[in-house]
């Protein structure tokens, strides 16, 4: 590695850092990338440019992790069937292709009144209890219940799909190579078995599910195998509930701990696309991404060695002031606002439509429903849950009367 990089304590696995990790990243900004000795090398890509170079660049960047011990709990996981997450092209571009056909815009638009309609449910409960709980109540159900109907699941096993996705998220908050915990491998395979019970079922007696249309999607005589649809329906179970939960969550706390921008927001309602991407920007759903340095892997001019572990801090990046100006301010009117929530490059989240109207439906039904809403206790007594990665809330309690 070159000797202009830096090299500084990061351990985001602090309750500290959990609970702000902000200031942790402000370090981060004002030079080139940071180095961590360790069981293998590590850099942390922090600044907006550099992210944003790195996210674009997978012939120096892979998305493939080593096969090596330290990764073991991929194969684990996923055995040796290539997913969208965890490849770069050719074999990525094919995957994508063949799995952005569920998520069209059409369809997409074709689910805005059913989630409506979810999230009116959801908030009844909760206005009859004269309280919003608002992860229990609405910010976990609401992504849990949407993909699972997209799934074509029975409503009777929504609950059991958010504990199974809950105990893997939790259970994957350390770094390799700590072995995956048999609560996770246990609810791995509950997971695997139901739905090769319910793609058996869609083979036979296809319907307008995103199941069926995957198995269906076609592409110059290609399709997904069992292998890979299957690791795609785990993958769009993790992350599309748990992303869309933080985006409310987190969007939410914001918006009650700025008062001024709730206000302005309650009085110009056309804010709202503009108050979801600040929401994603200020406080990231996601926090990082993990790239893997390939030969001649530099940023910034810092030479990286091969091989290197690489910490790609999206939340980071989305406070650095060469591109956001007065970035801590929580701002609904930022413009432009070319955040980096979602990703960039060719691993931009194929979900974030999904996400983004999901959200909107949420805080505007919130702020319609109950309209002296605020927190019902200090930020101080917030607790946030286990992983670094998936930056959400345990619970969220606000007072609606």
């Amino acid at each position: 590695m070159d000797d202009s990089a830096q090299e500084i304590y990061f351990n985001p696995w602090d309750e500290s850092f959990r609970a702000n990790p902000y200031p942790h990243y402000r370090p981060l900004l004002s030079g080139p990338p940071h180095l961590i000795d360790g069981l293998m090398p590590m850099v942390l890509v922090a600044r907006y440019a550099d992210v944003g170079a790195v996210l674009r660049d997978h012939q120096h960047f892979s998305s493939v992790q080593p096969r090596t011990e330290l990764f073991q709990r991929r194969r684990d996981v996923f055995g040796d069937v290539p997913t969208v997450l965890f490849s770069d092209p050719p074999v990525h571009t094919r995957l994508r292709r063949l799995v952005t056909r569920a998520f069209t815009a059409r369809r997409i638009r074709e689910m805005e009144p059913r989630i409506r309609s979810i999230a009116a449910g959801l908030l009844d409960r909760a206005e009859q209890r004269g309280e919003l709980e608002l992860m229990a109540d609405l910010a976990i159900p609401l992504p849990v219940m949407t993909i699972a109907e997209m799934l074509g699941v029975a409503p009777a096993d929504y609950e059991q799909f958010k504990s199974w996705s809950d105990i893997i998220i939790e259970g994957d908050n350390t770094l390799p190579p700590a072995p995956l915990p048999d609560s996770v491998r246990t609810a791995l395979a509950a997971i695997v078995e139901y739905f090769q019970a319910e793609i058996e079922k869609r083979r036979s007696n296809p319907g307008d599910d995103l199941v069926s249309v995957l198995i269906t999607a076609q592409e110059e005589s290609d399709s997904l195998s069992a292998a890979e649809l299957m690791a795609f329906i785990v993958i769009l179970l993790l992350a599309g509930n748990e992303t869309t939960t933080n985006l409310i969550g987190n969007g939410m706390l914001a918006l009650a701990s700025n008062p001024d921008q709730l206000e302005l927001l309650r009085e110009h309602p056309d804010l709202m696309p503009g108050a979801i991407e600040e929401m994603l920007r200020y406080d990231a759903p996601a926090q990082c991404a993990v790239r893997f340095t390939g030969p001649d892997a530099a940023v910034s001019g810092v030479k990286l060695r091969e091989g290197s572990f690489a910490f790609v801090i999206l939340a980071a990046a989305n406070r650095d002031p060469a591109q956001f100006p007065d970035p801590d301010r929580f701002d609904l009117a930022r413009t432009p606002n070319e955040h980096l929530a979602f990703g960039a490059g060719n691993h931009y989240c194929i979900g974030a439509s999904l996400a983004r109207l999901q959200g909107t439906i949420a805080i505007e039904s919130i702020l319609h429903r109950f309209p002296r809403l605020r927190l019902a206790a200090p930020d101080a007594s917030l607790i946030y849950k286990g992983s670094y990665f998936l930056r959400g809330l345990a619970g969220l309690r606000m007072a609606i009367d």
